[in-house]
């Protein structure tokens, strides 16, 4: 009794350190450019309207670069609707308007903004424990089972990148949760207000995030495989009540699938087998270890095969021991929604299911179902009174014996990457952002950064972040097709940076003043020592 009561609190502690590590300098991290989009769109404006104030062959400041993220004079969520709608209508409203209403209340810097999602992050952490009493009620050891998922939970690196960035991933995790408990509990207990607050939820699931259609397709599986007499009357009404409820956006979404689809090619770019599999393997571990090697090295990959091997001897043990009903739902939760994103990569060509964040629906279930393994983990006492063991059975009593210094590793594996995460600067959830740091640290005081909207009408919103991070007398020219550089040929001799060019931009540069000079990879930075005075 005293090991349950000190292993609970033990629990307790670490859900604690969890939630505190989400406050932990909200704004240290660069600003992603998903973020900037999501502010500027929650703030009343448009790319359009922005890319047609600022790119006009004129010199702009940073603190007006940073207005964008500020809430719009005589803005409605109007505004934020038609923002999506015209040119992001594969996002629904939900979380943005949410963003809007923050804004309004507490103005708009990054820690501010970032903290919205930490707070919504916070929702998943009941909503788990609920889930795993739903799943498991008949164990015993019902209540540690639930904590344990909270703490992996709460310690995740993964939810924990997340929930400090400005975007509606913490409301989708606490979307996919809190959709799985209530269904669960709906399905056992057969109350109409249980009915009721699924629907709500996959309502809600529907408004965050188009990628909640990973979690509902599972649970449609698991209630045509569990029992489609008892339960697929419920879920077939409450997906088409939700259906109704969502019909505004799915009208949006028929209007404008071209514009939805334009904005995701980049998804269906083709990748080798070798890189989604890596990828996966990533995707599927940072939520207990993330510590970063590099890519290209082999031991980002080794340290975390021991994780994968936790993760299906897990699901193993789950199918031998847990009820029928409880395997099957974990199950299709994990491998329907990847199987979704991972077969048309696999037969059509893309990338779909080696975007991290693409794997929300799949990752709750994965915790749970080592916080089953962890705590119910008992070697067949039966079969190892036997005089001999199987070589088997011995390595399992030994691996059983290791089972706290095992819960240990992964348990401290977790927290030094979260702290390791949140003392950095930056990490790959920044995607096309990564390097804004490095960029920035190239980018000398007094400088002039040139830039116009990108090969890819991107460059917006890295410009955005980029302005918080170079020095504050750094100044921008940003320039509209074709690029005319009369504003800047009288200038005094100083340093010019050139930011993501386009090819235009670059030949129209370089034809009338000269080489550029490459300062970092991936062509992000090209440095030019003019006097433009005598140009």
């Amino acid at each position: 009794m005293g090991d349950r009561r000190f292993f609970r609190g033990f629990l307790v502690a670490v859900i604690v350190l969890g939630i505190g590590l989400r406050w932990f300098e909200l704004d240290r991290k660069l600003l992603w450019h998903d973020e900037v989009y999501t502010q500027f769109r929650a703030a009343g404006f448009s790319r359009k309207q922005i890319d047609q104030q600022l790119f006009q062959n004129r010199l702009v400041l940073p603190q007006e670069l940073q207005s964008f993220l500020q809430l719009k004079p005589n803005s409605t969520e109007q505004d934020t609707i038609a923002s999506l709608i015209q040119e992001d209508p594969q996002h629904p409203p939900l979380y943005f308007l949410m963003a809007r209403s923050w804004l309004e209340w507490f103005g708009g810097s990054i820690a501010v903004a970032r903290l919205l999602p930490a707070l919504l992050s916070l929702l998943t952490l009941p909503l788990m424990f609920g889930w795993a009493w739903e799943l498991f009620a008949e164990e015993l050891e019902v209540d540690l089972i639930g904590l344990l998922a909270m703490a992996l939970v709460a310690i995740s690196p993964f939810d924990l990148l997340f929930a400090q960035t400005a975007r509606q991933y913490s409301l989708l995790t606490a979307a996919v949760v809190g959709s799985s408990y209530l269904l669960i509990r709906s399905l056992r207990w057969g109350i109409w207000q249980n009915w009721l607050l699924y629907l709500s939820s996959i309502t809600l699931g529907f408004y965050t995030h188009p990628f909640f259609g990973l979690t509902l397709a599972a649970q449609i599986v698991f209630v045509v495989w569990r029992s489609p007499r008892t339960g697929l009357k419920g879920v077939g009404s409450a997906i088409a009540a939700a259906l109704v409820l969502y019909s505004p956006w799915i009208l949006v979404l028929a209007v404008k699938s071209q514009q939805a689809l334009a904005t995701t090619d980049w998804a269906r770019v083709p990748v080798g087998i070798d890189y989604l599999a890596k990828l996966w393997l990533l995707s599927f571990t940072a939520i207990f270890f993330d510590l970063d090697f590099g890519f290209h090295n082999p031991w980002t990959f080794l340290v975390r095969l021991p994780y994968l091997l936790l993760i299906l001897v897990s699901f193993y043990a789950l199918i031998r021991r847990s009820p029928r009903s409880s395997w099957q739902f974990l199950l299709v939760s994990w491998l329907v929604p990847f199987g979704l994103l991972a077969l048309p990569d696999l037969l059509l060509g893309g990338k779909r299911s080696a975007v991290s964040r693409y794997l929300i629906s799949t990752l709750p279930a994965i915790q749970l179902a080592i916080a089953y393994f962890l705590i119910t983990w008992q070697p067949n006492l039966v079969a190892l009174a036997q005089p001999r063991l199987a070589g088997w059975q011995r390595l399992w009593l030994n691996a059983w014996r290791l089972k706290p210094w095992i819960l240990s590793v992964i348990i401290t594996g977790a927290v030094v990457s979260c702290g390791a995460s949140a003392l950095a600067n930056t990490w790959w959830s920044k995607d096309l952002s990564y390097h804004n740091g490095l960029t920035a640290q190239n980018i000398p005081p007094g400088a002039v950064v040139i830039s116009d909207r990108g090969p890819d009408f991107t460059n917006t919103g890295d410009l955005i972040s980029l302005s918080f991070l170079v020095p504050p007398n750094t100044q921008f020219y940003l320039t509209k097709d074709p690029a005319d550089f009369e504003a800047i040929a009288t200038l005094e001799p100083r340093q010019f940076y050139l930011f993501r060019p386009t090819t235009q931009l670059k030949q129209a540069f370089e034809q009338r003043f000269g080489e550029l000079e490459r300062v970092i990879l991936e062509e992000r930075l090209w440095r030019a020592r003019l006097k433009l005075g005598n140009a």
